[in-house]
């Protein structure tokens, strides 16, 4: 993923950043069930999809419901990392994930505060047209 336009934050920074402000304010449906309700009922701001999802089905799913509902669709490498950004883990003493859960999709309900790192994410779909 490419840096920002005008910040000095990576889109992978800010989405980092964005997704673990959404799940402070209880802004995320994570997983399959929990993420079609929510892009159905038209709910989500954004969601994110792991590019090593091991379903086709289920990215199909998720991509028809972000086009039918005009939702962002944000393409990320690993479904390990995205579970590690959204807390599907268990930080040891040292700070390190272990016991990561993948999670191959993310909706974002709520961001909390509009922030910096929400305008670069934006400002990156924007850039690269509706879906990415």
């Amino acid at each position: 993923m490419e840096e920002g336009a005008n910040q000095g934050m990576s889109i992978k920074d800010a989405l980092k950043e964005v997704l673990k402000t959404a799940l402070i304010h209880d802004g995320l449906a994570k997983g399959l069930r929990e993420g079609v309700k929510a892009l159905d009922k038209r709910q989500a701001l954004l969601c994110v999809l792991a590019k090593n999802c091991s379903e086709t089905n289920y990215s199909r799913l998720v991509e028809a419901l972000c086009n039918e509902h005009q939702i962002k669709l944000l393409k990320v490498e690993d479904k390990e990392e995205l579970g590690e950004w959204v807390g599907l883990c268990k930080i040891d003493k040292e700070g390190k994930p272990r016991k990561v859960v993948k999670c191959s999709c993310v909706v974002v309900k709520d961001i909390g505060v509009d922030s910096e790192a929400w305008t670069v994410v934006q400002e990156y779909i924007k850039s690269k047209g509706a879906n990415v």
